[in-house]
């Protein structure tokens, strides 16, 4: 006991956690509430008015600017293409990535290599994947172009299509976005142990039900983290949209968030396009604690 005399005086070591509170939390909670709290105040603010962004906003119109929004037709097709990116990552990207975990997650020759090769994407900024698909898509000069003319076809132009262009969107996000999680997981795989694969392949179970009651249950954390980030990030998804069709073609691949740069920054009405950033930031909120308290409330 002479090892630690202070239990027998009664010494706490909360003053020092105070003291420690006290250092760095105020410069955390100033740092959040300059970059976070005041600029989402004011953006609520804003959406009460029809403001230009040039001197101090005076036309008040109170709820003018979210009824138009839901009136928007633009608006109403951003949603459900976010939507639509939420259903491809779950059903496509995430399954994928999981997939390629699965195989890639033992230690074999080349194997962090072709981590490497899936995780690259990723690692680009989002403007640079969206400018090199947009040359691969082009349809004068573009790779598809080029491959479907010696094959004899004509031209290939699907980002001028309404029909087919946000189909492209959705190829370079899952392009973009599954080695992400593809590594998400292979940490997770990486972690769970070996005995439970050696004591189900004892009982018999095939290499499906080691995955299944196995595998599955045993990265199921790991996975509804993936979930979280898939669908805060589809929610958020812009920057590529930007660089690949710019909305277009005729506002066909807009997202929440490209529609509120285009239609309010970009035509000077930024108090509507606050209106739309305060209505993308009560959807975000509202799935994100939803999905927490439904989904990780354990985790």
């Amino acid at each position: 006991m002479a090892a630690i005399p202070f239990l027998k005086r009664g010494r706490s070591t909360t003053p020092g956690g105070l003291t420690t509170v006290l250092i760095f939390l105020p410069p955390a909670l100033m740092l959040f509430t300059v970059f976070v709290i005041l600029p989402i105040g004011e953006a609520a603010w804003y959406g009460f008015f029809n403001w230009n962004g040039l001197g101090a906003p005076d036309r008040f119109v109170g709820l003018e600017n979210y009824g138009q929004i839901f009136e928007n037709k633009v608006f109403r097709h951003a949603l459900q293409n976010n939507i639509l990116i939420i259903v491809v990552s779950l059903a496509v990207q995430l399954p994928l990535a999981l997939a390629m975990a699965v195989l890639l997650a033992d230690r074999f020759r080349g194997a962090v290599a072709f981590r490497m090769l899936f995780f690259l994407p990723f690692i680009l900024a989002d403007i640079a994947a969206g400018l090199i698909w947009r040359y691969m898509f082009d349809g004068n000069y573009g790779m598809l172009t080029l491959i479907s003319e010696s094959l004899g076809y004509g031209p290939v132009h699907i980002l001028a299509d309404r029909d087919l262009a946000f189909s492209a969107v959705l190829t370079v996000i899952v392009w973009k976005y599954f080695g992400f999680h593809m590594m998400l997981y292979i940490a997770g795989l990486q972690n769970i142990d070996p005995h439970l694969y050696e004591a189900a392949a004892i009982d018999g179970a095939s290499p499906w039900q080691r995955f299944w009651y196995v595998t599955v249950p045993q990265l199921s954390p790991m996975i509804r983290l993936s979930i979280f980030f898939s669908l805060l990030g589809s929610l958020q998804f812009f920057d590529m949209i930007v660089a690949l069709t710019g909305g277009g073609p005729l506002n066909s691949t807009h997202t929440i968030v490209s529609y509120l740069y285009y239609f309010g920054i970009g035509r000077m009405r930024v108090g509507f396009g606050s209106a739309v950033g305060v209505v993308l930031f009560i959807i975000s909120v509202v799935v994100a604690f939803g999905y927490k308290r439904l989904f990780m409330r354990d985790d």
